[in-house]
């Protein structure tokens, strides 16, 4: 009987410490949720500079409303339908606020609402990616955000310092993004009237991306590639084909330079990214409408080169280049 009362004694202490602890561990779970904003972040696809432009608007939020701010953030994978089903998700469970990293998802956030803040980073051309012809800086809509757009007629002056005797220039770019073709028509025309003959070669999925590049090498002295999130993720398959082939490619960010290019005009998308969040706080906190935000752009700009790839094609930079700097991962 003892050893029967001992027992029940002891289930009783070990039910209690269980309850005890089961208590604190809810306890601390809801503590860890009782952010003040939350923040939906869409970001196309995985590679380094959408990467910094996410890591850096995180950083800005954090600095700037501390534990009052938490992110849900997603990956589409590089496909506009997933970036449609994210940002659906983000407005029915009612968040504060939705992050569109590149073109794809902050199109799929301003369609999916018109009334929560949307900002946008890594976008190019906002007025090419929101369909607006009446462009006055601002979107007079729910949506605002930073560019990553760096001047392409200096990309043109970049790509005529380095490769001054060229005679062709091959654009090669996808065709479902529409910021990407808007680099290549602008970029164009300040390559023509350098006395470039310019052709355009597009892909319109990744499958298609080793003979499109296959073709531009074949008929082009040099190429250029402008900021897709496509051939960002590509690039050692480009990189093989254009390295075989010794035809040099100037691109229009770090990220692409560093996998199959020569050289860049390069902006820090961490930066931008910190910036666009510095955008998103001013939102959150002081509820400034972002239809009358006026889109923010870089200012700072730096000629950068890939060390190993000019190697390799005993191409020496001219003064006053930066060389790129790779991660460990790569």
């Amino acid at each position: 009987m003892k050893k029967k009362i001992l027992a029940m004694a002891m289930l009783a202490v070990f039910s209690l410490s269980c309850f005890a602890a089961c208590g604190e561990s809810e306890e601390k779970a809801s503590s860890s949720s009782d952010a003040k904003y939350t923040v939906g972040i869409c970001q196309l696809v995985q590679h380094e500079a959408l990467d910094a432009a996410t890591e850096g608007f995180q950083a800005a939020l954090k600095d700037e409303l501390g534990d009052d701010v938490e992110f849900d953030v997603q990956n589409a994978s590089g496909d506009s339908a997933t970036c449609a089903t994210i940002c659906n998700t983000f407005v029915s469970s009612g968040y504060d606020l939705i992050m569109g990293n590149a073109t794809a998802s902050l199109q799929a956030a301003s369609q999916a609402t018109a009334t929560i803040p949307v900002v946008g980073t890594s976008i190019t051309d906002y007025a090419v990616a929101l369909d607006i012809s009446d462009w006055n800086g601002t979107t007079g809509i729910n949506v605002t955000g930073a560019s990553d757009l760096a001047p392409l007629d200096k990309q043109a002056e970049l790509l005529q310092e380095m490769f001054p005797e060229a005679k062709k220039v091959g654009i090669v770019y996808c065709t479902a993004e529409p910021n990407s073709k808007y680099q290549a028509t602008t970029i164009t025309k300040s390559l023509e009237e350098m006395g470039y003959t310019v052709t355009e070669f597009t892909f319109s999925d990744s499958n298609d991306i080793q003979s499109v590049v296959t073709n531009a090498c074949a008929d082009s002295d040099v190429l250029y590639i402008p900021t897709d999130n496509q051939a960002a993720s590509a690039t050692e398959t480009i990189n093989n084909v254009a390295l075989a082939a010794k035809v040099p490619i100037i691109c229009g960010e770090e990220g692409i330079c560093s996998g199959c290019g020569v050289a860049t005009l390069s902006i820090s998308y961490y930066d931008m990214g910190y910036n666009a969040g510095l955008m998103a706080a001013d939102i959150l906190k002081n509820g400034t409408d972002p239809a009358t935000m006026e889109i923010q752009y870089s200012t700072e700009f730096t000629k950068k080169y890939n060390p190993e790839i000019c190697e390799a094609l005993g191409i020496t930079p001219p003064e006053g280049y930066v060389a790129i700097e790779k991660s460990e991962e790569e």
